[in-house]
């Protein structure tokens, strides 16, 4: 779209400085005209014309007078040939009353046209910045005209550079590339704002106006800009300095004005906006003080503190950059060319660097298949999947099935059918998978067996990661039992016992006794006073270890929020030592059975329990032979703990195992477990505690009370290490455990998907991972220097040296890429492991590691609250390396990622590759990550697995 500007005669020899305003001095008028579709069309194809016009005053203020319809097509073509900066005499005068009355108003003219509405918006963005850009061209014409005494030595060299950076600086506007513009700098995000979005913002309006009006206090919440109001606010401010208002509050038809202008699909539009924003004094020009204000502001909408505290050395960044003249200003051009080639100076991160060329040769599968061929597809990759666990529970359940048909069968023959019936075949049907589940729910907490039975060959066929899941499994099937067993007994067999004749009840009595006894008798008995307790420490022991209760999401009142927490889940487990005491005392004192060899209850606890006790005690013994000493203590942003201690000589582990620790000054009983960071190669050992729940709560204070600000740079908010005077708490270990992520090195790929504290088990895999690499490159070099080739020319070797060079053994490491995802919601939490990423991010030559950062406080990338901090990154890592919001090399990305996408491009670049997909966090993205997994297994030919830690 072209327009022309025209001026009336008349100067200056003072430089012009454009103000939007009101004159009060006699105006020239200047005048653009556009077509919608171009202004070499001419009007008779149908479309509507619009004329722009402007004033300028003797004072060198330009006025934007009105935005309407054009009298003609042919006016509007002569016009628009003109160049923007063209020196014109006025279109047309204007008679008193006629259109120069109508436009004393700075607002648009509306028209019922739509279209019309539309392009006036977009004319009037247009005309301001050609009005703006004809004032500058002003000044340097009449700052060239000045005497050479008082114009600043080398300032029309700086311009005449300035502007032949300007004329290599132009834009490619091509339409891929506008969209790809406008698609990066939005004020409103989120699917539908643009258009539908508008309903809701008039329903704010009338609940938030007061008398038909909108305070700018409110205006923030209005438009959903709640989690950024002082963004929102500086956004108002320059709108209405736009309009030439400053007012504190608007109508409903000033707020649809403002909500066009936020929502034009135009990137001009928007990039004018954002650049008024930064241009708070309006004379075109952006200073270092103005780029220091908006930094601060964008850091405030996106919660990132360290970014305000560095802002003044972040805009002399930016004036560094686009002010190489040294005028003291920047543009609105160069804003835009920064705007749109920041991908230029994004060729650091390793995040892009997984693009690959191999898209086609990978998706074989999305060929259209028949629905049979893919129900049959879907099934073989889920049986393929969930092999494991599905004949483990097929095996659990017709072991459960069969005890209770024989139990079942064995009362159904019995005396007692005939008294009791159907109630009490199903109790003791029930009674018999109860004892089973009661044995083998210890079972999967056995964790050193586990961990033993991981590393030999039955790993192969039984799924040890779903151990916890099998424990939550059981305890399922126990309640159902309970309810069958117990609520039988009571409900429907003693009433029948009691209710029954003389005749039926006398064979019964030599289980009961000759008198028929009543129901309160029966529940005193033994046999009810043990069932009743067990009933009684389940119902405790169960509800407290349901996720409301554990995670603490139920609230209560004091002091029954004791009630929720880590805490009281790990106390009331161990009421079960109550249940199985209860338990052994019920099962040997039936009523319906004497011979003792028929009472089996001890006879299935028997193995279970002396397994589980017999870990118990181990654990005791171990943690007393494991001496650590604490070498290194730093809390860190986000509430974590890094503790660093010795590494027993006996203590050997694996990557993404964990272990238990325990600090009697916080409770002589607890234990708790937490991923080992440190690799296996490393001197010593270490954790990190993200304080959750009252245990850590309590272990963070203690160890703050020991620790010392820090000192000469160190991170961390306090430290203390063997040199503090003071004395810090004991700690005691116990373990290693295995843990799912312990298998990485059995995959061709890893993706490792951490969220906030979550990423502390894959920390260990990827320093193991790098030392791994370096070992064997060392390796190889030492091998090539003991042993160099042999050729025709190569001295003569004997028989033993070439027996000892072919039977070397050669480390091979099978994982040959790495895909690292942290997502965090605090900027702090990149401290937590900010040493690690810049060791593997130096080491790492070959770029097998890649990693992520993703911080979700941040707005997404394009969204123009985040738009200057993503220049700056960009700009900061091309400069000096380093990554502005994490401190790393590691680039950090804007929002949540799209793990579908991610997937796709792993898949793609790996094709016909075992890919192990492990994760550590919240439940609501394994699920995801599952359906996921499961889900590109049947389209393409990379075989994904997935793994969720479990504690």
């Amino acid at each position: 779209m072209r327009a022309g500007i025209g001026s009336g005669s008349g100067g200056g020899t003072t430089p012009v400085r454009p103000r939007w305003g009101s004159g009060v001095t006699t105006p020239r008028s200047l005048s653009t005209g556009s077509s919608p579709r171009g202004s070499d069309r001419s009007s008779d194809d149908g479309e509507e014309l619009v004329e722009v016009t402007l004033d300028l005053q003797e004072d060198d203020t330009i006025v934007l007078r009105s935005v309407e319809p054009a009298a003609g097509g042919a006016a509007v073509a002569s016009s628009s040939g003109a160049s923007p900066s063209a020196v014109a005499p006025p279109r047309r005068a204007e008679p008193p009353g006629g259109v120069a009355s109508r436009s004393r108003s700075p607002a648009m003219r509306r028209t019922s046209s739509h279209r019309l509405l539309q392009f006036s918006q977009e004319l009037k963005a247009e005309a301001m910045a050609r009005a703006r850009q004809f004032s500058q061209d002003l000044t340097k014409r009449f700052t060239r005209t000045q005497s050479t005494t008082t114009a600043p030595p080398g300032i029309e060299s700086a311009l005449a550079a300035r502007a032949e950076r300007r004329q290599r600086a132009q834009l490619d506007r091509t339409k891929s590339g506008a969209q790809r513009a406008i698609r990066g700098l939005r004020f409103i995000s989120g699917p539908n704002k643009a258009s539908n979005a508008w309903i809701e913002v008039q329903a704010n309006f009338d609940r938030l106006a007061r008398d038909g009006y909108l305070s700018r206090d409110d205006f923030p919440q209005c438009i959903g800009m709640t989690e950024s109001k002082e963004f929102a606010m500086e956004l108002f401010d320059t709108l209405s300095r736009r309009r030439q208002m400053q007012v504190d509050k608007i109508n409903k038809e000033e707020l649809r004005e403002i909500w066009q202008q936020i929502t034009d699909n135009s990137f001009d539009s928007r990039l004018q906006i954002f650049f008024d924003m930064v241009d708070k004094n309006a004379d075109g020009h952006i200073t270092e003080a103005e780029v220091k204000e908006i930094i601060m502001l964008s850091a405030s909408a996106n919660k990132l503190s360290r970014l305000k505290e560095q802002a003044e050395e972040y805009a002399a960044l930016i004036m560094e950059e686009l002010d190489p003249e040294q005028l003291g200003y920047i543009e609105l051009w160069q804003l835009e060319t920064l705007l749109l080639q920041k991908d230029t100076y994004v060729n650091y991160s390793q995040a892009l660097s997984y693009t690959s060329q191999a898209l086609s040769q990978n998706l074989a599968g999305l060929r259209k298949r028949s629905p049979i061929r893919k129900i049959s597809t879907k099934l073989s990759y889920y049986l393929e999947d969930n092999w494991k666990r599905l004949w483990v529970l097929a095996l659990w359940i017709g072991i459960m099935a069969g005890l209770f048909i024989w139990k079942f069968i064995q009362y159904r023959h019995r005396y007692v059918f005939n008294v009791m019936g159907y109630c009490v075949t199903t109790a003791k049907g029930a009674a018999e998978t109860l004892k089973l589940n009661m044995a083998i729910i210890l079972l999967p907490v056995c964790r050193n067996t586990i961990t033993w039975l991981r590393n030999t060959r039955a790993a192969r066929a039984l799924p040890f990661d779903d151990n916890i899941n099998f424990h939550k499994t059981i305890a399922a099937a126990i309640v159902v039992g309970v309810i069958l067993h117990g609520g039988l007994h009571l409900v429907c067999d003693f009433p029948r016992l009691i209710g029954s004749s003389e005749e039926k009840y006398a064979p019964l009595g030599k289980y009961f006794g000759e008198t028929k006894p009543t129901y309160l008798t029966l529940v005193k008995g033994v046999e009810g006073i043990t069932g009743v307790i067990m009933l009684v420490c389940m119902i405790i022991a169960f509800t407290l270890a349901t996720r409301w209760f554990r995670r603490s999401l139920v609230k209560l009142p004091k002091p029954f929020d004791k009630l929720t927490g880590f805490n009281a889940f790990w106390y009331s487990h161990h009421l079960f030592i109550i249940v199985y005491i209860s338990l052994v005392i019920h099962g040997e004192w039936l009523y319906l059975i004497r011979i003792w060899y028929k009472r089996t209850t001890w006879m299935y606890l028997a193995v279970p329990v002396c397994l589980y006790v017999g870990e118990r005690t181990l654990r005791f013994f171990r943690s007393g032979s494991y001496s650590v000493r604490l070498l290194k203590v730093a809390i860190y942003p986000g509430n974590v703990l890094t503790l660093q201690m010795s590494k027993p000589p006996t203590f050997r582990y694996k990557s993404g195992q964990y272990m238990f620790v325990q600090c009697p000054a916080v409770s002589p009983f607890e234990w708790h477990p937490f991923s080992i960071t440190s690799a296996p190669g490393d001197d010593y050992l270490s954790i990190h505690v993200r304080q959750l729940g009252d245990w850590t709560r309590e272990l963070k204070r203690v160890f703050s009370a020991a620790c010392e600000p820090p000192v000469g740079g160190k991170s961390g908010l306090l430290r203390a290490d063997e040199t503090t005077k003071k004395a810090l708490p004991k700690l005691l270990i116990d373990g290693p455990y295995g843990s799912p992520a312990q298998d990485y090195s059995k995959y061709d790929v890893l993706l490792l998907v951490g969220l906030g504290i979550g990423a502390t088990p894959f920390i260990s895999i990827l320093k193991d991972l790098i030392n791994s690499i370096i070992k064997m490159e060392e390796e190889e070099e030492a091998s090539g220097d003991l042993y160099p080739p042999i050729g025709r020319n190569k001295a003569h070797v004997d028989l033993d040296t070439l027996m000892r060079i072919t039977s070397k053994p050669k480390r091979v490491l099978k994982t040959t890429n790495a895909y690292f995802y942290w997502v965090t919601r605090e900027q702090g939490s990149f401290d937590w492991f900010k040493g690690v990423m810049n060791e593997i991010a130096e080491l790492d030559q070959r770029n097998i590691i890649e990693m992520h950062n993703y911080l979700t406080s941040v707005y997404e990338e394009g969204d123009a609250r985040s738009a200057l901090i993503t220049m700056l990154q960009a700009l900061n890592h091309a400069k000096n390396g380093v990554d502005i919001v994490s401190g790393t090399k590691v680039r950090t990305h804007f929002a949540r990622p799209n793990f579908k996408k991610v997937l796709s491009k792993i898949a793609s670049k790996h094709p016909y590759a075992k890919i192990g997909v492990f994760y550590c966090g919240a439940p609501v993205l394994a699920q995801e990550l599952s359906d996921l997994c499961h889900d590109f297994n049947g389209r393409c030919t990379s075989k994904f697995e997935f793994h969720k830690e479990h504690f």
